[in-house]
């Protein structure tokens, strides 16, 4: 019996805290095949990425997959712009409310879907200001100490 590999599920953790979420998107990107095996080792820096909309096409600027290893002179570049696939309707939709003030896109996470095919999860989102930021590690705070006192009180 041999053990399945299991693929990497990389989430832009930080995205959440910085930003309230609206609406979510699950997109295709255009990638390369050295981009695909350093995907598949977990080494993605998504901190500081977005998206934004060029002649009509979504595209993603400062997502960092690093070089792969063992990649030869075809190897990708680190910071490249790559370019997200999405249906036509889901593009006017969003294109026509990224024209609001204070929204954007950001990529929220890369996975694997069934087929085994990288896709990435991009958010609609709107920036938090620094009051929803302490609410948001006030909510946390509250939750954990719920846990912590649940778990002490067992019957």
């Amino acid at each position: 019996m041999s053990k399945k590999f299991e693929l990497p599920e990389i989430v832009n953790r930080k995205s959440k805290f910085n930003f309230e979420f609206i609406e979510t998107y699950k997109a295709g990107m255009v990638l390369t095949g050295t981009e695909i095996k350093s995907i598949k080792e977990g080494k993605v820096n998504m901190g500081d990425s977005f998206c934004y909309f060029k002649n009509g096409e979504l595209w993603l600027k400062s997502l960092h997959i690093s070089v792969y290893k063992n990649g030869s002179y075809a190897n990708h570049e680190p910071m490249r712009l790559r370019k997200l696939l999405l249906t036509k309707k889901e593009m006017r939709k969003l294109e026509g409310k990224i024209k609001e003030k204070g929204l954007t896109i950001i990529p929220y996470k890369i996975f694997f879907n069934e087929r085994g095919i990288a896709k990435i999860e991009i958010a609609l989102a709107r920036g938090k200001k620094a009051y929803d930021k302490r609410e948001t590690i006030k909510e946390r705070d509250t939750a954990k100490e719920l846990q912590r006192v649940k778990k002490s009180y067992r019957y």
